[in-house]
């Protein structure tokens, strides 16, 4: 399939992706100015964090089975509705359990609506050149810390945590509503009927198979791990920089100089997978990233922070586009969205788990070195893990594996 509108695709998911995600992401900037201003602790601030993690798992795989029934445009337009709202709601909250359960269950629910039906959109436009595709959406969802997370800090910095949070939902609403209405369904989907061999690998394959397949069950656990490993150094980074004493703009350069790595490392992990592999490239890359997160405790300056931080983003950026190359290989098109829907949700229930420990590690511990230690420890399980992943035969990474060395 060589229709031109694939392209526009792309940039509807790369947008769509980069302000639902900046959106959710804005809440590390926030972190303190709230903290500050509200009395409430960052333990309970980070929790709505987790929640929303938490969230956004458990609606990926039913924002993405939904998208597999209906197509993905009606989904993400409703996600980018309610993402809006609920931003708009938690700017106004009273309370901390007000606004984790604004934050933290709308927010992450919505962003889920984006993830899984878009990623698996995208793999059904392309035959070739679907490595690249992909990476390009997963990079428009790496601009966040550069677009979302300066505005952000920009904003809190000037009118405070709650008119800040209240611009951030008006900016969604403004770009990922009409950015929504140019999704559509792929139509390799309606060209040929479920089950057949154009559906992809595996095409026989039911959709309880596939969920009960050993190979769906190392991709969650490493999936989960892997996220679970770099989810602290991500959202308490800023934080942490800042109790080093490096000012609060500053610090959030951090994390865009994170997200510019991040553009690099999806674009360049996508094109190595496609040239010697998808599984032996996230192998390689799980473990880097294992050791790029625990470099996070040995500095304490900004520049040092930006060495790590360049670091970390290529690398973990860059392995998370394989996991739907993976996928697509070894599952069927017609259910895409179920499949990475479930991914997500581990990627999800592993990313809750950082932001929790992190706050929790700092609260009572004083600091966030032992958060990284655990984050080093959890990155070379996520590998080991990996390692264990078998293709199904006749599939694509079935067929190099079985190939003679």
């Amino acid at each position: 399939m060589n229709h031109p509108y694939r392209w526009v695709i792309v940039a509807a998911g790369g947008l769509l992706g980069c302000v639902a995600m900046g959106a959710m992401f804005s809440l590390p900037v926030f972190l303190r100015p709230m903290a500050e201003d509200t009395g409430w602790s960052v333990t309970g601030i980070s929790t709505a964090m987790t929640l929303a993690f938490l969230a956004m798992g458990a609606a990926s795989l039913a924002w993405g089975s939904l998208s597999d029934r209906v197509g993905p445009g009606p989904v993400v337009l409703a996600g980018s509705v309610v993402l809006a709202a609920s931003l708009a709601l938690a700017s106004r909250a009273t309370s901390l359990g007000g606004f984790q359960l604004l934050f933290g269950l709308l927010v992450g629910g919505a962003t889920a609506a984006v993830f899984a039906p878009m990623m698996a959109c995208v793999t059904g436009w392309f035959d070739t050149q679907r490595g690249l595709a992909v990476s390009l959406v997963s990079a428009g969802m790496g601009m966040a810390p550069m677009t979302m997370a300066p505005l952000a800090a920009w904003l809190v910095t000037a009118y405070g945590w709650r008119s800040a949070m209240l611009v951030v939902a008006g900016v969604a609403a403004v770009l990922m509503i009409p950015a929504a209405l140019l999704v559509r369904r792929p139509p390799a989907l309606d060209a040929a009927p479920a089950g057949t061999a154009s559906d992809g690998p595996s095409a026989e394959m039911s959709v309880a198979r596939a969920l009960r397949s050993p190979q769906f069950a190392v991709l969650m656990l490493a999936n989960f791990c892997c996220c679970a490993a770099h989810s602290g150094p991500i959202f308490h980074t800023v934080s942490y920089a800042v109790s080093c004493g490096i000012p609060m703009i500053a610090a959030v350069t951090i994390y865009s100089i994170e997200g510019l790595a991040g553009m690099a490392g999806r674009i360049g992990f996508g094109l190595a997978g496609d040239r010697f592999g998808a599984q032996r490239v996230l192998v390689i890359g799980l473990l880097a990233q294992a050791f790029a997160v625990l470099a996070y405790a040995g500095v304490s300056r900004l520049y040092g922070f930006y060495a790590v931080a360049m670091l970390v983003g290529f690398i973990y950026a860059g392995t998370m586009p394989l996991y739907a190359v993976l996928i697509r290989e070894n599952f069927p098109l017609r259910m895409m969205g179920t499949i990475i829907g479930a991914m997500a949700m581990a990627g999800s229930l592993g990313m809750s788990t950082g932001p929790l420990l992190g706050g929790l590690a700092y609260d009572r511990l004083g600091g966030y070195a032992p958060m990284y230690v655990g984050a080093w420890v959890i990155g070379l399980a996520a590998m080991g893990v990996l390692m264990a992943f078998r293709p199904f035969a006749g599939t694509p990474g079935g067929k190099a594996a079985a190939a003679p060395a």
